[in-house]
């Protein structure tokens, strides 16, 4: 996205999961205005980019305020130079299934939202079989015509109605298409003379504003005086003029709907008068972007929810199959997939492309490679620690990796569950290998130090088959998500230390590391009498549905970020917790209140007490950490690991940074020296212990709201 490129990688084929499918690609369909949306986006420039997205700037302005200018330059660059996946319109036979995964089975030729790739993992919630009768090439066209179907059922057209289509496009023409076959006369309005040709053929009346036409007046005759009944938006336009427009030739209490992207600066009196409706259409239909739905695989029950977007992809793939839906004519390029950059040369140096495909032609068996050779020259010392890294998200590709490779690790190879991650990621960074066979790499006798970056409900399965397999472990917060696997994992490393020597085991409590902290800890250390803290996380609200909030996924908030301070607090202490007290907010009518907004208070055997204020509905503008410090008649005040402050501290007042620096790359040194040095950087029985008081404070806080 930083440059808007087009390139096709080599990479592993994508692990099956639970509730998912992995497919064989044989064709697929490049969305020609979502597509060619993407790639000038790529291309812009970043005030190009910034224009685009006034939000995002001000988010970016309140990060400067908050973070500093040099790491918000840091996380901007980072974000925009991620690899986009394209396409989301693919054909192909199935070839394996995930657990949980019914009506589906392996040679299946089916449909699915899955991306331009010869090998794709795909929910098995958007997915459908293809009717023996439909070919290939007419069902890659499924996806986006259900994108017109999903703004038809929100119309709720009726037989002999008068529909307007403005914009036909792709979706524009299918939608034209859709609606004739309900029965409804329509009038199509475009500005390109051909693509009217064809909506023409496909029974609409047409009108094109380029030749001087009156799309408002068209309307009118079109509705033989009355206004018509209702207008579906396909068009891709910064411009007010369709909406506008629809609202004037529409009749009283005539609906519009919104599938494309227009500008939204609406004139009350237009919809007003004529009490309009006017909603803007989600993709494929019910079921988007839900992770219950999508992500494990939950169906909505038939009689509550009829049209789902799977039940959407099966409706329009029975019309292809009856004849009542003809895609054959918007075909207009077929290119092999390894020429797919000549495919997007087309698609943005000619607007009169519709229906661009792309053919799978290698063999099947050519495609299950689980691991992709990056460096084939690189060479390890196995005397020193040699990494292999489960996980290149966010965080892991923009700041975990590139810490370990400042601190001179090898890396070896690079294990994600999808492949494409691995491979980008991987070749950024200088990793030998990128692989989607994690049990391989855990194997492989020349890795001895794995870290595991993954979703938090994984890490207590990772940890223990790392250890078992006698590899020193850096796990990114949490250890585990409840007791059940924390045991687990105490259990693999007894196990793997019952020589005299075993494996190391660290968690990424990287704030320890930061340079202020361990200012603090220095002035600290001349302060013999008990230490009072209060340490408040401003984290900021997120859905109550993120898979963080998740309790079986990501353990919730406490569990996955709060565990930082309990650690922060007890390296600061430099006691054994003794006590846990929590507290949530209560709940109240019209708040979504979770275990994010509650306060922890910490006793330590030396006397000291502390407590974290974990708050998920403050201020962005007030500091997202604060620290602070009450010992021997001084206090110590640090904010977002920027500004340190002493008071009535003698011999020092402040210590300020230009960056902000949470101590990954210190933490990450810290544990490679910790290895060649046999000594662990952070205690294991630490370890062990932050993880059985952040699992309780969770559960004294999942208590309170029963």
């Amino acid at each position: 996205m930083a440059k808007g490129g087009t390139t096709i990688t080599e990479a592993p084929a994508p692990q099956v999961s639970s509730n998912s499918l992995v497919i064989n690609t044989n064709v697929s369909l490049i969305s020609a205005g979502t597509e060619r949306m993407l790639v000038g986006f790529g291309k812009a420039s970043y005030i190009e980019k910034a224009r685009q997205q006034p939000d995002k700037v001000k988010m970016v302005l309140e990060k400067v305020a908050i973070d500093g200018l040099m790491t918000t330059v840091d996380a901007v660059k980072s974000k925009l130079a991620q690899p986009l996946p394209l396409g989301y319109c693919n054909v192909g036979v199935v070839s394996e299934t995930g657990s949980g995964v019914d009506g589906f089975k392996v040679g299946d030729r089916v449909v699915s939202n899955g991306s331009h790739a010869d090998v794709v993992k795909v929910s098995k919630n958007l997915c459908a079989r293809i009717p023996d009768t439909v070919d290939d090439e007419s069902a890659s066209f499924v996806v986006v015509a259900s994108i017109g179907l999903q703004g038809i059922r929100l119309a709720e057209p009726t037989l002999g109605e008068a529909f307007v289509v403005t914009g036909v496009g792709l979706i524009g023409l299918l939608t034209v298409q859709l609606l004739r076959t309900q029965g409804c006369r329509v009038l199509a309005i475009d500005f390109d003379e051909a693509k009217l040709g064809l909506a023409r053929q496909f029974g609409a009346e047409i009108c094109n504003p380029g030749k001087g036409e009156d799309p408002v007046a068209a309307g009118m005759a079109f509705s033989r005086g009355q206004g018509v009944d209702g207008v579906i938006i396909t068009a891709s336009t910064k411009s007010n003029d369709p909406v506008t427009q629809a609202a004037h030739m529409c009749r009283k209490r005539g609906r519009i709907i919104l599938v494309g992207v227009t500008g939204l600066e609406l004139s009350r009196a237009d919809f007003y008068e004529k009490e309009l409706t006017f909603q803007v259409s989600c993709s494929y239909g019910p079921g988007r972007y839900d992770p219950v739905y999508e992500g494990k695989g939950q169906d909505y029950p038939l009689p509550f929810v009829r049209w789902t977007e799977q039940r959407n992809f099966e409706a329009v793939l029975d019309m292809l199959a009856s004849g009542q839906l003809d895609v054959k004519p918007l075909i207009t390029h077929r290119f092999a997939f390894e020429d797919a950059d000549k495919a997007y040369q087309t698609l943005t140096e000619d607007s009169s492309g519709l229906g661009i495909l792309l053919q799978y032609e290698s063999p099947y068996e050519s495609r299950a490679v689980k691991n992709v050779t990056l460096n084939d020259r690189a060479r390890f010392i196995t005397s020193q620690p040699v990494m292999g890294f489960i996980g290149a998200g966010n965080y892991a590709s923009r700041v975990l990796i590139p810490a370990f490779k400042a601190a001179g690790a090898q890396l070896h190879t690079l294990a994600t569950a999808g492949g494409i991650n691995s491979v980008v990621h991987g070749e950024k960074a200088g990793f030998a290998e990128a692989s989607t066979d994690t049990e391989a790499m855990l194997d492989n006798t020349e890795i001895n130090t794995v870290a595991i970056v993954t979703r938090h409900d994984s890490h207590a399965r990772f940890v223990s088959q790392a250890l078992k397999a006698g590899k020193h472990v850096f796990v990114e917060k949490p250890l585990s998500i409840d007791f059940e696997g924390l045991a687990q994992v105490e259990g693999a490393y007894n196990e793997s230390h019952e020589s005299a020597s075993g494996p190391q085991l660290m968690v990424g409590f990287n704030r320890r590391f930061s340079p202020q902290v361990q200012k603090m800890k220095a002035l600290l250390q001349s302060v013999k009498e008990p230490k009072s803290f209060i340490m408040t996380m401003n984290s900021g609200a997120i859905p109550a549905d993120h898979w963080t909030q998740d309790t079986t996924v990501g353990g919730g908030r406490i569990i996955g970020e709060a565990c930082h301070f309990i650690d922060l607090m007890r390296y600061l202490a430099d006691s054994e917790i003794v006590s846990v007290q929590a507290r949530r907010m209560g709940d109240y009518p019209g708040v979504s209140v979770t275990e994010d907004k509650a306060s922890i208070t910490l006793g330590f055997v030396d006397g000291s007490f502390g407590t974290i204020l974990y708050l998920a509905n403050g201020a962005s503008s007030f500091p997202k950490e604060r620290v602070e410090v009450f010992a021997a008649g001084g206090v110590l005040q640090l904010d977002n690991f920027r500004k340190l402050k002493g008071f009535g501290w003698k011999g020092f007042k402040k210590m300020n940074l230009w960056k902000q620096d949470k101590g990954q790359k210190a933490c990450a040194a810290a544990f490679l020296e910790g290895i060649q040095e046999g000594i662990p950087a952070i205690p294991t029985v630490e370890i062990f212990e932050v993880a059985r008081v952040s699992i309780e404070a969770a559960e004294l806080l999942r208590k309170q709201g029963k």
